[in-house]
């Protein structure tokens, strides 16, 4: 098995021992990435809606590392700490996915790191 290590500084590094995302053939395996300003290291200011915007604007920068965009996308898993959040961060989804739509998971935790509202994974299938 080949694995090509995909890293951008379009997008947060990683704040611990993994990668940005992984591509094996033709597929990538993103790791989570949460509202991190990838210039400054820092958490973005703002509410769910910002936290998500972010989280998915570095989604996307990973995504172009990879050589794909984020039609591409197979599937997402969405975490958030708050349910009762959910309907704003399914706007903000819909501003960066049109139909057909990845296939996702949306689950509360109680916790991500740096203390953030938001975190995004993903799969993506290179054609």
């Amino acid at each position: 098995m080949s694995r090509q290590i995909i890293n951008t500084e379009h997008a947060p590094a990683a704040i611990g021992p993994y990668s940005q995302a992984v591509r094996v053939g033709n597929v990538v395996y993103f790791s989570g990435q949460i509202p991190l300003d990838p210039a400054t290291g820092n958490v973005v200011e703002g509410d769910i809606t910002a936290q998500a915007r972010r989280a998915f604007d570095n989604l996307k920068a990973v995504a172009e590392a990879a050589g794909g965009s984020l039609e591409q996308i197979v599937r997402c898993g969405l975490f958030l700490t708050d349910l009762g959040q959910f309907a704003q961060v399914n706007a903000v989804m819909q501003e960066y996915f049109s139909a057909p739509y990845p296939a996702r998971s949306t689950i509360e935790v109680s916790g991500l790191p740096k203390g953030v509202l938001f975190e995004v994974e993903a799969t993506m299938v290179l054609e």
